[in-house]
């Protein structure tokens, strides 16, 4: 995998100094999704970054589960989280559950009880909150609290036998109610979930709290470098307390970076997950989305997204990048990667009136304008062809200098042909355009009797193959959906997906396969649809515009 997230940034500041100091000898990074969700771009830029610093200082990286919550976890998320991981490149040395490590964490919660380090409390969630203060004021102790060492274990050991209902009773750590950290403050541990877990089965009827579980697992796999996002970082004293008193021989140092947020996006799994439920979209995988898999199935790049999140780098502090930044990369990394050919989105008919009927000649186009050794490609043309629509107005403004009755256009890679006659149908709609063409303007032929200001794209009728086209735009009108005074569902796009039926010519689609990408002649880069493509016809999802007025600064 690339390191160039890498290249300069405080965490890989300081894995430098630790290896030349001689703390540690290798390093071990963790990428530790919880499988209650598919993965979203934000996970990408945590991937790329633990797997690139492993990488680059030849270290391990491993793929750890954090599936310490029954009720919202999945099989189907595991393997989807596994798909994306290796589409970025990454390969984990390592492939970890937590809930693999539920019989040493119990371990521990007893060791914490053994020590006065933690008790079984009967306060109802709504009491607890009342207890534990605010940002201001301390929090009071639970009249639970100080139980002895041998009733805290006897009422645990029978937490974990199922004597008890779900919440109503839970393990807490014995720290401090008036810690001006709240996190500190008599954090739950361990609480009841009478629920069948993903891995386990119902072997636990108690599971371990992410904050207790999570410096556990770094530290019984030896993890070197615990790299997570900003909103962890009030969490870190707890994460080392836990390390400490539960007596751990490996010590990991929690490091915090700011999240990718991005603008009409929503990063919450939790809103991605309402967005499927709701169907809003149709999966996760919906090109719309933010989930890699969505990104995949858009048709974004693997090498695009590690152009984007090298861009934007590692910081301390959030902040908010423009969406078109990421289509600015894709854009890029397909310039030279997606071959060229023609679709006609929205179709009119074409007809050339003065072409002769039952012919047609092979017309040679190049597969990529900006990279001549791709070679070109024979094109079918006759009398018959379909255009665009919009690059036709029968009483068109100033400067259009596409079709319009008397006016000359060029065919791409064809003839110069003239509009004489527009057919309507009984409601005055334009549906077809009868034409004459010039022999002598043939591309390539090097005519030069005149000029035309226009050229448009076109497929011929008789062999074109019909296609759909999907075009997004963005799900999310706001440019800071994750702002709390809005709830996000009132704002999406209604017109954040365009189907349209079109056609597509034969030659540079006959071994079109889903995840084929080209580059279609002034409509944009298109990615072949995994979901929707069938035997008998082509969908295609519209990764970028050809053109964008984004500027990378």
């Amino acid at each position: 995998m690339s390191n160039e997230i890498n290249s300069s940034n405080f965490i890989r500041n300081i894995v430098v100094e630790d290896l030349e100091s001689g703390k540690h000898k290798e390093i071990i990074t963790r990428f530790p999704p919880e499988p209650n969700g598919y993965l979203h771009i934000g996970h990408a830029k945590s991937i790329l970054l633990n797997f690139g610093l492993a990488d680059e200082f030849k270290g391990k990286t491993h793929l750890r589960f954090d599936d310490t919550n029954p009720v919202k976890e999945d099989t189907e998320y595991v393997e989807s989280i596994k798909e994306d991981v290796q589409w970025l490149g990454g390969h984990w040395d390592e492939l970890f559950f937590a809930s693999n490590y539920f019989d040493e964490m119990y371990n521990k919660a007893i060791l914490l009880i053994k020590k006065g380090n933690a008790y079984v409390c009967d306060l109802t969630a709504e009491e607890a909150k009342e207890y534990k203060g605010t940002l201001t004021q301390p929090g009071k102790d639970s009249p639970y609290r100080n139980r002895s060492v041998e009733e805290n274990i006897d009422l645990f050991e029978r937490m974990k036998k199922g004597e008890f209902a779900d919440g109503e009773k839970v393990l807490r750590a014995k720290i401090d109610m008036a810690s001006p950290n709240i996190n500190m403050r008599d954090p739950v541990i361990y609480r009841i979930s009478h629920s069948t877990h993903h891995n386990t089965g119902d072997k636990w009827c108690i599971y371990p709290m992410y904050d207790f579980a999570h410096p556990l697992e770094d530290a019984i796999e030896h993890v070197t470098h615990s790299i997570c996002t900003l909103e962890f970082e009030d969490h870190r004293p707890l994460y080392d307390w836990v390390v400490k008193e539960c007596e751990m021989e490996a010590t990991p140092r929690q490091i915090e970076f700011a999240r990718l947020n991005m603008t009409n996006t929503v990063m919450s799994k939790r809103k991605l997950k309402q967005l499927v439920d709701e169907k809003v979209v149709d999966g996760w995988d919906d090109p719309r989305m933010p989930t890699i898999s969505g990104l995949r199935r858009k048709g974004c790049t693997p090498d695009a997204l590690r152009n984007f999140c090298s861009a934007i780098g590692v910081a301390k502090a959030n902040s908010v990048v423009d969406s078109q930044m990421l289509d600015y990369f894709i854009r890029e990394d397909l310039q030279l990667k997606a071959p060229l050919s023609m679709a006609v989105l929205n179709p009119l008919k074409l007809v050339i009136t003065n072409y002769p009927e039952n012919e047609t000649e092979m017309l040679s186009i190049e597969n990529n304008a900006k990279d001549e050794t791709q070679g070109t490609r024979l094109v079918p043309f006759s009398r018959e062809l379909y255009i665009e629509k919009e690059d036709f107005m029968e009483n068109p403004p100033k400067k259009y200098f596409r079709l319009f009755p008397g006016n000359e256009v060029r065919l791409k890679g064809a003839y110069f042909v003239k509009c004489n006659e527009v057919i309507k149908d009984e409601n005055g709609e334009v549906v077809e355009i009868h034409c004459t063409y010039d022999p002598e303007t043939k591309s390539g032929s090097g005519f030069t009797g005149r000029k035309v200001k226009g050229t448009i794209h076109w497929v011929d009728a008789k062999t074109c193959l019909p296609a759909e086209f999907r075009l997004y735009e963005p799900l999310i009108l706001d440019d800071a959906p994750e702002n709390e005074g809005k709830h996000f569902l009132e704002q999406i796009n209604p017109n954040s997906l365009e189907i349209l039926q079109g056609f597509i010519e034969p030659t540079a689609f006959k071994d079109a396969k889903p995840q084929d990408k080209f580059q279609m002649v002034r409509n944009g880069f298109f990615n072949v649809d995994t979901k929707y493509t069938t035997a008998d016809k082509l969908v295609f999802n519209r990764i970028v515009p050809l053109k964008s007025s984004f500027k990378l600064s």
